[in-house]
């Protein structure tokens, strides 16, 4: 009498092994499948580097320093302002300027020490000096263009040189005290 084989147990069998086998290679085989698939909805660096918004977080920028950033692939100025920088801006007597602007039309309401600009001189895209320790600051203490001799005050507005227009404020917004979102 032959004796029947018992596949009842608890040993694991031929067939179970080849079922999680075939399991696991199907799980790698579905995810080598979608992380491609994934990674091509998310945006490319040239995507983001057009226009994409950045978060910054100001923080680190001490009181009278400056960085610089790139945003849509244009330099930007952030400055953090000393008191005396923004009392020297809000004196300005506006009638006097070339681009006439408040510096609370160029500056958020109740984070008046951070100046967010475009880093280009108006008169022919040249960086204006300012932002780095021991770089002249102009007549103004703000900006100074080195290759035309446009002076920029510390609200960023053109006082002295041929450039016609302020250093222009690109679209941006607190996100939190110490954060803005540029774009």
């Amino acid at each position: 009498m032959a004796h029947a084989t018992d596949t009842t147990g608890t040993e694991p069998t031929r067939r179970d092994f080849l079922m999680l086998t075939t399991g696991a290679f199907g799980a790698v085989g579905a995810a080598a499948l979608l992380v491609p698939l994934v990674g091509q909805l998310a945006p490319d660096a040239q995507v983001v580097a057009a226009g994409a918004p950045i978060e910054l977080d100001l923080t680190p920028i001490a009181e009278g320093q400056a960085i610089k950033l790139f945003w849509r692939g244009k330099l930007i100025f952030v400055r953090n302002r000393t008191k005396k920088e923004i009392d020297e801006a809000k004196a300005v007597d506006v009638a006097t300027l070339r681009d006439p602007q408040t510096d609370e039309q160029r500056t958020k309401a109740g984070h008046e020490r951070y100046l967010v600009v475009y880093g280009n001189c108006t008169h022919l895209g040249c960086v204006p000096l300012g932002n780095a320790a021991g770089e002249p600051k102009g007549e103004f203490d703000g900006w100074f263009c080195p290759c035309h001799g446009s002076h920029y005050d510390s609200s960023g507005r053109i006082r002295k040189g041929p450039a016609p227009l302020n250093l222009p404020v690109p679209p941006y917004a607190f996100t939190a005290d110490t954060k803005i979102k540029i774009g």
